[in-house]
């Protein structure tokens, strides 16, 4: 009986499924949790472009780029940034998230390139390894909600 109450039952076709409501919660919060730590990552940096961060322009003078243009470039990526973090924050989206972990990447990997620390791509790990921990996650919740599908179809075939 108390197993019956704290784990709520999920009939398809003859198949019983009981799903603990705790995981199903843990999910859901770990989901929010990185969807809102990119939302952060992302809005805050894509303010800092907006705002033309002196010491942001060193980064792109490693790769070549002019600091005329990194001044043209600056605002155009921090919109971007930001559209990338409210897009995760209210839909996240598979490819948004794989730019996101790309981006995240790259401007973590500028830091050694043009003269900073290696602990400076480092400390920035979780700029691209949330928005991967993200698209993992959701990507097991589809596989989750498929595998229900699927059995769904097939009990009702029998």
């Amino acid at each position: 009986m108390f197993i019956a109450s704290r784990f709520p039952q999920t009939s398809i076709g003859s198949f019983k499924y009981k799903k603990p409501k705790r995981i199903v919660d843990n999910k859901k919060r770990a989901e929010w949790i990185l969807r809102i730590g990119v939302f952060g990552t992302f809005i805050g940096h894509g303010i800092f472009a907006l705002m033309l961060k002196q010491s942001w322009i060193k980064y792109f003078t490693a790769v070549g780029i002019s600091e005329s243009a990194a001044l043209i470039l600056m605002p155009l990526i921090g919109i971007l940034d930001i559209v990338v973090g409210v897009s995760v924050l209210f839909k996240p989206m598979k490819f948004v998230l794989w730019w996101a972990a790309f981006w995240g990447f790259v401007t973590a990997l500028i830091r050694p390139i043009s003269g900073d620390s290696i602990w400076d791509f480092v400390e920035r790990s979780a700029n691209w390894t949330a928005p991967l921990a993200l698209i993992c996650l959701l990507d097991l919740k589809n596989k989750v909600k498929n595998k229900k599908i699927i059995l769904s179809i097939s009990a009702d075939l029998k």
